[in-house]
């Protein structure tokens, strides 16, 4: 990380550091100010989005549901599947809360990040100690792409939205997949609500 004068925020972005083992251990012994964000949505929606960006690269993959299941007939969810397993939120959260307080983990509504970006990113500003600039000025929303955009970004005369990897259709599961994947998330759900505070909505 760049050294950070006074007056300055230093940040970093990389998606795989909250399920990643030694990431907490790491990050706290760099500075244990460090202050973290991490954007989390619904685990099922999550999970099938995942499967459908590996599926644009690599076409030939089993299907989601042979995927998902160790066992289709008894119910048994492959959590070794990192689709499946990444949306575990509390049990990587159990693993940041070793080496932070709660108070430094802002866990921001992926699902809200859609219908309501500024009121999210308010919450951001404020957990950073910034002035609130961004606002709904600040957005349109993409009825192709259905995500917002920004109507115009830093230093461009352009509207910003997010790259074509973003907004694909995802495929056909079916009803009992998804609702078993569901039952499967339900506690590990509640308990990451108990633990953050915050109830997301999933069920």
């Amino acid at each position: 990380m760049p050294k950070t004068l006074e007056g300055q925020i230093t940040m970093e972005k990389t998606p795989g550091y909250f399920v990643t083992r030694e990431a907490p251990a790491r990050i706290a012994a760099m500075s244990r100010d460090t202050k973290l964000i991490v954007v989390v949505r619904d685990p099922v929606t999550r999970a099938i989005s995942d499967y459908t960006q590996t599926l644009s690269k690599k076409p030939d993959i089993p299907s989601f549901e042979s995927l998902t299941f160790k066992n289709r007939t008894a119910g048994l969810i492959d959590t070794s599947w990192s689709a499946i397993q990444i949306g575990i939120y509390a049990k990587h959260l159990d693993n940041w809360l070793q080496h932070f307080p709660a108070g430094r983990l802002l866990f921001v509504s992926g699902e809200r990040l859609i219908s309501d970006p500024a009121g999210e990113l308010g919450r951001v500003q404020d957990f950073l100690g910034l002035k609130r600039i961004i606002t709904d000025k600040h957005f349109y929303f993409n009825q192709t792409k259905g995500f917002p955009c920004l109507k115009k970004a830093e230093g461009s005369s352009k509207p910003h939205c997010l790259g074509k990897t973003k907004g694909r259709t995802h495929p056909n599961i079916h009803p009992e997949v998804v609702q078993r994947l569901r039952d499967f998330y339900r506690p590990f759900n509640l308990k990451f609500y108990q633990m953050t505070g915050h109830n997301f909505g999933w069920d």
